[in-house]
């Protein structure tokens, strides 16, 4: 007997495929919403399906057309997704990452070294105070990735972290309190640096410039980005480009020393 579908091969490994696709392209979306990339993305999305149409209707002259199209393209792309690719890059290989996708990714990549190891209390200890005197202040929790990179006309100082310093660092007549601090390994290795800011349109309007910093720096590295309002004291974090508003001393706690 002859089916309808018959002439359709499909296999295991082509649900694999599917699926390994599709989770590419939504980390793509993921890390290009609420940019001007996102309309690039579609855009090339759209040629491509249209490609792989016109080659199974077997139109050669135009398939042959979009395929140099889409073959040259990819240069051209590596540069205009060159932000949004490292983002990517920095998501699989980030640490994190696989330690959630289980233990054999785990033995093969190393062992989750980040924030989780060290005790950053001092920097709980700080906000808090940061927040009860409505002083303004960016701190940035180096993980796997170093921030340094991104960081511009900071101070190196190389101090063993401690509340009392984050204080007088960020003391509004302090000539270093203008900027962001980084901590790397529970030491204070700069202050003042100034740090890319946010390009997702959809988040800059109700933002204050140490909030789109700290997303900035968060889109860019693994680093974890703490904020707090200098108008309403209200502390903020960052992490893989997301931003968490008004959080409680508990919940930045938890996310500074989630071994507890």
């Amino acid at each position: 007997m002859n089916y309808p579908l018959a002439f359709i091969d499909f296999t295991l490994i082509d649900l694999l495929d599917i699926l390994l696709v599709g989770f590419i392209i939504f980390q793509l979306y993921k890390l290009t919403r609420g940019t001007a990339a996102i309309r690039i993305f579609f855009g090339i999305l759209a040629i491509y399906l249209l490609w792989k149409l016109v080659s199974a209707m077997q139109m050669e002259m135009l398939g042959e057309i979009l395929g140099q199209f889409i073959g040259v393209g990819v240069i051209a792309l590596m540069i205009v997704f060159q932000k949004e690719l490292r983002r990517f890059l920095l998501f699989i290989g980030n640490r994190e990452f696989l330690n959630r996708r289980g233990p054999l990714l785990q033995g093969l990549f190393g062992s989750k070294t980040s924030v989780n190891s060290d005790r950053y209390d001092a920097v709980v200890t700080a906000c808090e105070h940061f927040a009860q005197t409505k002083t303004g202040a960016l701190i940035i929790i180096a993980r796997d990735s170093d921030p340094a990179a991104f960081i511009r006309s900071a101070r190196k100082i190389d101090a063993r972290l401690s509340s009392v310093l984050l204080e007088s660092i960020f003391f509004k007549n302090s000539p270093l309190h203008d900027g962001a601090v980084l901590i790397r390994s529970r030491r204070i290795v700069s202050a003042s640096g100034v740090l890319p800011v946010t390009e997702n349109e959809n988040m800059l309007q109700n933002l204050g410039m140490r909030h789109r910093a700290a997303l900035g720096i968060s889109e860019q590295t693994d680093a974890i980005a703490v904020a707090v309002s200098e108008e309403t004291g209200a502390i903020a974090y960052a992490i893989d480009g997301s931003l968490h508003r008004d959080v409680s001393l508990t919940e930045l706690q938890n996310v500074l020393n989630p071994n507890e």
